[in-house]
């Protein structure tokens, strides 16, 4: 049981690397999302929230609902329709990169 379990983590462990977003690649998809959240993910407008610092695994999560229909915004859910997996952890990757 415990190789099994020292077997499942060097697993994990190796393969977490592998799953990290691109941050230059998220940054090239960010684009449109700077006239609601701003240039650099800190909205100006107080209704937006701000990208920038957010965890990367809370704007995958938050991303992957609007991409799926489970949290329901009009604008966010067609932005996020076209955003494919590597597409999300790369934006998420880059948001979450900055201060």
């Amino acid at each position: 049981m415990k190789k099994i379990c020292i077997a499942i983590m060097s697993i994990v462990l190796m393969s977490a690397p592998a799953l990290a977003g691109d941050i230059a690649a998220g940054k090239a998809k960010t684009g449109i999302c700077a006239g609601c959240h701003g240039a650099e993910g800190v909205s100006s407008v107080p209704i937006f929230p701000n990208l920038a610092g957010q965890k990367e695994q809370y704007l995958i999560k938050q991303l992957k609902d609007f991409k799926s229909g489970a949290r329901k915004d009009p604008t966010m859910n067609s932005m996020a329709a076209s955003l494919s997996e590597e597409d999300i952890a790369n934006v998420a990757a880059y948001f979450s990169s900055l201060k």
